[in-house]
């Protein structure tokens, strides 16, 4: 059967799937090891529609889970993930119900990364089905702690090893060859007047509200107002409680939303907060997003810069308020160069607390398997113009070896990935199945 006749007949079936899965609000939680009780469901659920379509299911230890055809010595590997940021407001529709409208299909997850997971299911299940002559074993590994750490896919390499070539379809087309580096830890106000402040949904995400608890006649109230009209900045100041409007977009790409937790302390700086945090933000933060205030430009190489989110949560606890940091830095350095421009600016009243960070990835364009990919995305869309790019974000990619992100966004796609009315065109939804289709017949090919 032709790949494109086969996709139209199986098109219901990628929906329903999809939707499946999409009805699951597997955003990692507490209430039941390793990644929470719906993450679990979610996991049942996919190997279910694994073996339905014609793979071998295996789930380890609910970390992750993978189905596999083919065999030989050598493993392709597609790796995906089924857990979620959590949806947020801001929905023209429930984001657990797939919803399709004008072309599209909307719900939390269904461009990060379930809908990939789903046409990666059905590349293999196109193979299986045309009785492919594979050479080497292929592995759908569907991970479960993407969002929160990669674990999952650490897991997977603890228990199965590194793959021999493969992808996640977790990035763009026609390609990753390069992701920077990341830094995480958190901001800690030790002395603050901030009574409390609760922000954002995940420090990988651009804060789009941000709620300060404050007491009375603590700032100048004009000032702020003042500031905020100059920035277009939506807020109310009620009760002590002042709130701050802003726009959610992804920690790799700060400049795409608008912060509301560094408008916020930025706004209480210029109203005459004389507040030790705010002070402390304004001097290495302000409203900067590639850390200009803290020395980064001198890291910066020919590929990428660094840019930095703050306040994607924020809360208080023992320590003090605090803020997290989201750190991603040029592929030409290493985690601990970045980490040491943080690390010197801790005062005894404000501090910064590391979670650790990640070395970048880097590939030479020319390799075997860059070159085998590649090649499928210009066979299937005819786009020889398209260049493979370096991002911000972080993948599968750096916890497992001989891997790349690949697809599934195409350039020029907005899909509101972590924002509210998360979507996939269906179009681009068949399309990846068939570049995913040539992607596999190419890396089964590769010596």
């Amino acid at each position: 059967m032709e790949v494109k006749e086969f996709i139209e007949k199986n098109l219901q079936n990628m929906k329903n799937d999809l939707a499946e899965m999409v009805s699951f609000n597997s955003v990692n939680a507490d209430d039941e090891k390793p990644f929470g009780s719906a993450n679990r469901k979610a996991l049942d659920k996919a190997l279910e529609l694994m073996k339905k379509n014609g793979l071998e299911p295996h789930n380890l230890d609910y970390y992750c889970g993978y189905g596999e055809t083919g065999s030989g010595d050598k493993t392709i590997g597609v790796v995906a993930h089924i857990d979620i940021v959590p949806a947020g407001d801001g929905w023209d529709s429930d984001p657990f119900t797939l919803t399709e409208k004008d072309g599209y299909l909307y719900g939390r997850g269904v461009s990060d990364d379930k809908g990939a997971g789903i046409a990666s299911m059905y590349a293999l299940k196109y193979l299986i089905d045309e009785k492919y002559p594979f050479k080497k074993k292929v592995r759908l590994i569907l991970g479960c702690n993407e969002e929160t750490g990669s674990a999952c896919v650490r897991h997977y390499v603890e228990k199965e090893g590194h793959i021999d070539c493969g992808f996640t379809p977790d990035g763009g087309f026609p390609g990753i060859y390069a992701e920077k580096g990341m830094v995480g830890g958190m901001l800690v106000g030790k002395n603050t007047k901030i009574k409390d402040l609760e922000s954002g949904l995940a420090s990988n995400v651009v804060p789009k509200k941000a709620v300060f608890t404050l007491t009375d006649n603590s700032f100048d109230e004009g000032k702020l107002d003042s500031f905020m009209k100059e920035n277009n900045i939506e807020y109310t100041y009620e009760n002590n409680i002042l709130t701050v409007y802003g726009q959610a977009a992804h920690a790799s790409t700060p400049d795409l939303g608008v912060n509301a937790v560094a408008y916020g302390m930025e706004a209480l700086y210029h109203a005459d907060f004389n507040d030790s945090f705010t002070d402390f933000f304004h001097k290495y933060f302000a409203l900067t997003n590639h850390g200009e205030l803290l020395g980064y430009e001198d890291l910066k190489d020919d590929i990428t810069d660094t840019s930095i989110n703050i306040g994607g949560k924020a809360g208080k606890n023992e320590k003090g308020i605090c803020i997290s940091l989201d750190e991603r830095f040029p592929v030409k350095t290493t985690a601990e160069k970045a980490m040491a421009l943080l690390t010197k600016i801790s005062t005894d009243d404000c501090e910064f607390v590391s979670y650790g960070g990640h070395d970048p990835l880097y590939f030479d364009l020319q390799s075997p398997m860059i070159q085998s990919l590649i090649k499928a995305y210009q066979k299937v869309t005819g786009d020889y113009e398209s260049k493979m790019e370096a991002i911000g974000g972080g993948t599968y990619a750096k916890s497992i070896h001989n891997c790349i992100a690949f697809g599934c966004e195409f350039q020029g796609e907005n899909n509101h990935i972590h924002d509210a009315n998360e979507r996939l065109s269906i179009e681009n939804f068949k399309k990846q199945v068939e570049i995913y289709i040539e992607a596999i017949k190419n890396l089964n090919e590769m010596d």
